[in-house]
């Protein structure tokens, strides 16, 4: 019986209920949509393609002047106000946001108060956990005016990658930063499960690895922000993929911070 009544109760949105779909706030079309995920993912591939190209096909000399060339764009200093860099963020942001497409669904948009920080925990983790576009700064939904998302750290130590992402809002997931983030007034997104949640992912279900991710938790209350639980449904579907299951994997992914694997969509990088 009490299966049954709960299974006839309907959600009912309250006031603060908002929902914001990405297609109806930013018309966009198939072209802008991939070019705007290829810009975002699209560098490693971009990356990947150009050293194993400068190894095969150019003489040594060429190879290793090409590394080197990658490796400037390694240190080089990134400007995070970049005039540039913020209208590429923000045009990657709106046009996947409509690309996917992608919706977001706030409880209570009333509870958010721009001058206070929060801590949203987004899960599933996935291939790459696309749904934090919808929380962006750059594409504008959440009235939160300082937003960072917590980024593994081999991010800012790949070519491209890091200035794109850096001006998309990501910063490294360190315990140091997370609290300095905090302490700045900044909301912060965290993708708590992490290298475990992707080695654990299967295809057409969603998985969350939760159970030993405390960290997150006991920062948010040392620091006096609320926590905010984030789910995305969907994001299995996003990519396809290939991985091997093995205990030297997870360890290998452990020690370098991401998981080695195979990923595709349409056109060979972007997203389907």
């Amino acid at each position: 019986m009490a299966e049954d009544k709960a299974e006839t109760q309907a959600f009912t949105p309250g006031p603060g209920y908002r929902q914001f779909k990405g297609r109806d706030e930013f018309p966009s079309n198939i072209l802008h949509g991939t070019l705007a995920c290829a810009i975002w993912i699209g560098s490693m591939h971009f990356n990947v393609s150009l050293l194993l190209f400068s190894f095969l096909f150019l003489p040594f000399s060429k190879f290793l002047l090409v590394v080197g060339v990658l490796l400037i764009f390694v240190v080089l200093p990134i400007d995070h106000n970049s005039k540039f860099g913020l209208r590429l963020a923000r045009y990657i942001c709106q046009h996947m946001s409509g690309y996917f497409p992608a919706t977001l669904h706030v409880e209570d948009i009333n509870d958010f108060h721009p001058g206070r920080a929060y801590v949203l925990g987004y899960a599933p983790h996935s291939v790459l956990p696309i749904g934090v576009v919808t929380l962006a700064e750059r594409t504008g939904f959440m009235p939160l005016p300082k937003l960072k998302c917590l980024t593994s750290s081999p991010v800012f130590y790949t070519p491209f990658l890091r200035h794109i992402w850096t001006w998309l809002g990501a910063s490294p997931a360190t315990r140091k930063n997370f609290c300095s983030l905090l302490e700045a007034g900044y909301t912060c997104i965290v993708v708590p499960g992490g290298v475990q949640e992707t080695f654990l992912m299967r295809h057409d279900s969603e998985v969350a690895f939760l159970k030993s991710r405390r960290g997150f938790v006991r920062i948010a209350i040392e620091k006096g922000c609320p926590l905010v639980p984030v789910f995305a449904f969907g994001q299995s579907y996003a990519f396809k993929w290939w991985k091997p299951r093995s205990k030297f994997l997870l360890q290998l992914s452990r020690a370098i911070k991401f998981v080695p694997m195979l990923f595709w969509g349409s056109f060979g990088c972007t997203a389907h």
